[in-house]
């Protein structure tokens, strides 16, 4: 629930959509849950009317609460852990320092109970030993992807090194390993096959909502002349977006204005990104035939992808892929690098074309371009899993 709640007034992506669909998942369901949080003073323990709570305020049902006062002497002004460990501190059912974690679980958790982390990032040996203190308590995992491992080029140090560590914490604590796809689940023992014997690893594709969270006003969405091209997701080095930058500059070299369509780069700027930062920022074509948008609403994501002749994926690496997916579940075309991950989800659905071939993808978006302008540009929409099936998996399994 710790990441859960750290999204308080902001819309939710990747690994947090997961977060969120586990939530709802868990609250449906008959058997009694609970949800931990990690505040800056230790933890808090939440039931499911405190649960369901949490997922009001997020799904825009009840309003957040101000600031409490230990958050606002405990916080800087502009903290984002402010509301979301006041609102944990006003549902909670117990609190306790980091030392009496296990003693809290022992006395208001049932025998028997799962832990089930899927922010892998916050998996600690405190709550896993907690967890484990607990009568036939056991320890479930998610693992998105050894991403940090196998391309640290892409990552920061730090993520590395923290994903080092969670898979030796697996190693030693985890009962079950849930992940995404065979391709993760490969990798995953790869890594953790040096470590001994390992916890049994299930895979799960995930589920897709293609309306995310439900959303009021379709009104006011942004508006790009056809035809037009999307890429969806984190600005960061491993979305390989320097590729499309140079893709269009070479296009712009050779094509009238009316023939080169528009490329629109949506999502959050992430880490370690300061050369893609400035390619968008110094790119001859930013502002009109180069466009970024960095905080879409719902409905304005949906438009635009809806509306465009293609989504581009040339990512250097995936644990799952989630926009590729969500537009094809939109009847959207998607060009892809040829990752194994992909053909996996989603078979021959997208154009798949590898980043070295210059020319194959220019040539695929002229193709999509034009198709677009002839009124041929959708495709039949690919049927994704739903979040059902992955959770009746899950369920079985845990």
């Amino acid at each position: 629930m710790t990441r859960v709640l750290a999204l308080a007034g902001r819309r939710p992506s990747g690994v947090d959509r997961v977060c969120v669909a586990y939530l709802r998942a868990v609250l449906k369901d008959k058997v009694p849950c609970f949800g931990l949080v990690r505040t800056g003073l230790g933890y808090v323990l939440l039931d499911q009317a405190g649960m369901q709570t949490c997922l009001d305020a997020l799904e825009g049902r009840r309003s957040w609460p101000m600031p409490d006062f230990i958050s606002r002497i405990r916080h800087r002004v502009n903290s984002p852990r402010r509301v979301p460990d006041t609102m944990a501190r006003q549902v909670a059912v117990a609190r306790t320092r980091p030392r009496g974690l296990g003693r809290m679980l022992r006395r208001h958790v049932p025998n028997g109970t799962v832990y089930l982390n899927v922010d892998q990032t916050t998996f600690s040996k405190r709550v896993a030993q907690a967890v484990k203190s607990v009568n036939g308590g056991k320890v479930t995992v998610f693992l998105h992807d050894t991403i940090p491992l196998d391309h640290p080029q892409y990552q920061t140090p730090q993520s590395v090194q923290k994903l080092d560590a969670i898979l030796k914490r697996c190693a030693t604590h985890a009962d079950l390993i849930l992940t995404n796809s065979h391709v993760s689940a490969c990798d995953i023992a790869r890594h953790m096959a040096p470590l001994g014997q390992i916890p049994h690893v299930e895979v799960a594709h995930l589920g897709v909502e293609v309306d995310f969270f439900e959303v009021e006003n379709n009104g006011g969405a942004t508006k790009i002349p056809a035809p037009y091209f999307l890429c969806l997701g984190t600005i960061e080095p491993r979305k390989n977006i320097p590729f499309l930058i140079d893709l269009w500059e070479d296009m712009a070299g050779r094509l009238s204005q009316e023939e080169l369509p528009r490329l629109a780069v949506a999502g959050r700027r992430g880490w370690e990104s300061a050369e893609v930062f400035e390619r968008l920022e110094s790119s001859p074509l930013r502002g009109d035939f180069l466009l970024e948008f960095n905080d879409l609403d719902d409905a304005e994501l949906l438009t635009l992808m809806a509306g465009a002749a293609g989504l581009l994926f040339p990512s250097h690496a995936e644990g799952f892929g989630l926009p590729p997916v969500e537009a094809a579940a939109m009847g959207v075309p998607v060009v892809a690098n040829t990752l194994p991950v992909l053909r996996e989800i989603l078979g021959d659905y997208p154009i798949y074309a590898s980043v070295s071939d210059v020319y194959q993808w220019e040539t695929i978006i002229g193709s999509l371009a034009t198709a677009q302008k002839n009124g041929a540009g959708s495709k039949p929409r690919f049927s994704p899993q739903t979040w059902e099936a992955h959770f009746n998996t899950v369920l079985r399994v845990t």
